[in-house]
């Protein structure tokens, strides 16, 4: 009976949100809340699972109590990745001693970006080890060979024990170490298969404590849920110090790359890349990328221009009104916050007075953008009634305002940067709230004021 006890498995649940266990399941997380995000998990103690774990620590095997104003910088210094778009997304480039994810859905590029950066890095001298833990030696060449970067002189590795990349990249001392993919990769005393909530989370743990005791950038590659999340528990996204998200569908040639956390730099800012059959190629102005030229007005097309970090990015709003075949109206949009286009329908409804409840509405940003900016509530609510009244707007005109539950046109912050861009891509109107203290005429572009969305559509009719 000992022998049979001490062999038995022991079960706990681990929360998926914060990384907490519990010995019994229940249906919300006691530590953060989360609900139905607790899941099985295996624990197989063993003595030698817990030999020398607690030494694990970050800035050199002796630590000393000094005062901030004493602690050196001179030596954090970013790193060029010699990608102007991938770089402004990093803050600047990569910080030394960083941990870096890069999440995404398969065949987005995420190896495509990692392999040709460090194949850039690597000609100009910095020295770099690329870890494949799906892929083999040859695939990779192939890959390489595709991308026009089979000539380079990047170090690779094909290896999933993480015992065996430790001790190679302490041998190499890479100044860049990129694990492709995370969920691959394991270490052999602990119990589990690689990609299972407690290896990701102890390989995570001791990549963060190589990166940061030896000042060796090291990037992630990790693969997302259908909800596309980063898989495994959120701690994950907690112990690294960058988070990047592709963003975009997989079989339209541009992608965006987001930054949903930095612990060195803004959070707020976008990159744009166009995948071609050399691999992933920076938009300098992706603008003209999101806008189409040549193109007749037709109705239920406005442009907008959204605020991403210091970018000021404009973009095309489409809908598409049409009588509805059904008992209930479809609404269906992309890119936009469905919630957010029944409101903008309400009030125009209620205050605009389109008569569109019997009517199916389709709502979209041109180019596979996806936008949250409530200062594009304006254009999409002129998009729906230009195509429902049949009236078009010109391609050189602009609409930016956020619409209250009052029907009032709200100002948005950095109105006169949104405009000064929508001026250099060639804008001659712009449809802007009231409140803005802006003159009749600006660098050439007229200013149309509005107080309300009544105002709005007024102005509108007034083109028929």
């Amino acid at each position: 009976m000992g022998t049979a006890s001490k062999n038995k498995k022991e079960i706990e649940y681990l929360c998926a949100d914060c990384g907490n266990t519990t010995p019994k399941w229940v249906g919300k997380c006691p530590f953060c809340g989360a609900w139905n995000t607790l899941k099985e998990h295996v624990v197989e103690p063993s003595p030698d699972v817990h030999v020398g774990r607690g030494g694990r620590g970050l800035g050199g095997p002796v630590h000393k109590v000094v005062a901030l104003r004493d602690v050196a910088t001179e030596d954090t210094r970013r790193l060029s990745t010699a990608n102007a778009e991938f770089d402004r997304v990093l803050g600047g480039g990569l910080a030394p001693g960083s941990l870096v994810l890069i999440g995404g859905d398969p065949g987005i590029g995420k190896s495509t970006l990692v392999l040709t950066t460090l194949a850039t890095m690597t000609a100009a001298g910095v020295k770099s080890l690329y870890v494949s833990g799906e892929e083999s030696a040859c695939q990779v060449k192939l890959r390489s060979e595709r991308l026009n970067v089979s000539g380079s002189d990047m170090l690779l590795l094909c290896e999933t024990s993480l015992e065996k990349i430790i001790e190679q990249a302490k041998e190499i001392k890479p100044q860049v170490l990129v694990i492709d993919s995370i969920q691959t990769v394991y270490k052999g005393d602990l119990p589990g298969t690689p990609g299972s909530p407690g290896q990701l989370r102890e390989c995570t743990l001791d990549l963060m404590v190589f990166a940061k005791n030896t000042g060796c950038i090291t990037i992630l590659i990790g693969h997302v849920t259908k909800d596309g999340q980063i898989a495994g528990p959120r701690i994950l996204e907690h112990m690294v110090d960058t988070v990047v998200y592709f963003e975009g569908d997989r079989n339209h040639q541009y992608r965006l790359l987001r930054t949903i956390k930095n612990r060195f730099g803004a959070t707020d800012e976008i990159g744009v890349f166009e995948m071609t059959s050399h691999g992933l190629v920076s938009v300098p102005n992706p603008s003209k990328v999101f806008l189409q030229e040549n193109i007749p007005p037709t109705p239920g097309s406005v442009v907008c221009c959204t605020l991403e970090g210091s970018r000021a990015l404009l973009f095309e709003t489409q809908a598409l009104v049409n009588q509805t075949g059904f008992a209930v109206p479809q609404r269906v949009a992309a890119g936009i916050d469905p919630k957010r286009l029944t409101i903008i329908l309400a009030l125009l409804e209620k205050f605009g007075g389109v008569a569109i409840g019997a009517s199916d509405v389709f709502a979209s940003i041109a180019g596979g953008m996806k936008v949250t900016d409530a200062s594009s509530d304006l254009a999409l609510a002129l998009a729906i009634a230009s195509n429902h009244l049949g009236i078009p707007l010109g391609r050189q005109t602009i609409a930016v305002g956020e619409l209250g539950l009052s029907g009032e046109v709200r100002s948005v912050s950095l109105l006169d940067q949104r405009l000064k861009e929508a001026r250099r891509l060639g804008m001659v109107e712009a449809v802007v709230p009231a409140s803005g203290k802006l003159p009749e005429v600006l660098d050439g572009m007229k200013i149309v004021r509005v107080h309300s969305l009544s105002e709005a559509v007024s102005w509108l009719m007034d083109k028929k």
